[in-house]
């Protein structure tokens, strides 16, 4: 794992969330785009992005999983 790798949420179709790496996030858009809902980011680490999903999930906007 890189210092420079960036991290996304992505809402899937289930209104669940998960936290990918930017290369993840390419490979879903290709295989499958049609469940991937939303997605916020880039974050500058994996920390940023699981703060951004805690707060997804307060507000109501993500399931918990």
């Amino acid at each position: 794992m890189s210092e420079s790798e960036r991290w996304y949420v992505v809402k899937r179709s289930n209104t669940r969330c998960e936290i990918l790496t930017e290369d993840e996030l390419e490979i879903q858009q290709t295989t499958n785009p049609s469940e991937m809902v939303e997605h916020w980011g880039p974050f500058t680490s994996e920390g940023e992005a699981i703060a951004r999903r805690i707060g997804l999930i307060r507000s109501g906007k993500c399931q918990p999983s």
